[in-house]
């Protein structure tokens, strides 16, 4: 997904140069070549497996205070999974930042930056504190949480409705057997 993350966020760019996706895609392999695509892959990585940890702990820590018996209860899946994907999303904030400023190469952020190029996650954060101190490493906390919430309660809910149906379809079908 590195790839299309990177053609993603130079297109939503203010004043991005392309237009279309093969454009982007063009002028990132002529310009920069085929390391450009991946310069956060180690972040991105980075960023996911905390995500997750947290997205997960988070969950199963408020169904145990909003549905301690583990019985199937849209509200608290729904709830649960809104929290824990907002608490995610705000936690990891900082790496997203840091990921998408090596995927578009920002260029105010390449101005303050001696080398030319944002080459990893060092020197990504780095370059995130000299631009904008602290405060810049949570610009876009407010959108990444309101991103995460639906999502993260649809998904919840979801996945917690067919572990229902599937649960119940077993019990019926062994009490047959």
């Amino acid at each position: 997904m590195n790839p299309a993350e990177v053609v993603k966020q130079r297109m939503q760019m203010y004043n991005s140069p392309y237009h279309r996706v093969t454009d982007c895609v063009r002028a990132v392999w002529q310009n920069e070549g085929a390391g450009a695509f991946y310069r956060s892959y180690t972040t991105q990585l980075t960023m996911n497996v905390p995500f997750q940890a947290i997205h997960f702990m988070t969950y199963e820590f408020l169904q145990e205070h909003f549905n301690p018996q583990r019985r199937y209860n849209p509200s608290s899946h729904v709830l649960s999974g809104a929290c824990a994907g907002a608490v995610a999303a705000a936690v990891t904030t900082p790496l997203d930042v840091c990921k998408t400023l090596l995927n578009t190469q920002e260029s105010l952020a390449l101005n303050s930056n001696f080398t030319g190029h944002i080459t990893g996650m060092a020197s990504a954060f780095r370059t995130v504190y000299q631009v904008g101190g602290v405060t810049a490493y949570f610009r876009g906390v407010q959108a990444r949480v309101i991103y995460q919430i639906p999502s993260t309660a649809i998904a919840w809910s979801v996945y917690e409705f067919f572990k229902c149906l599937i649960t119940k379809r077993q019990e019926e079908w062994r009490a047959g057997k």
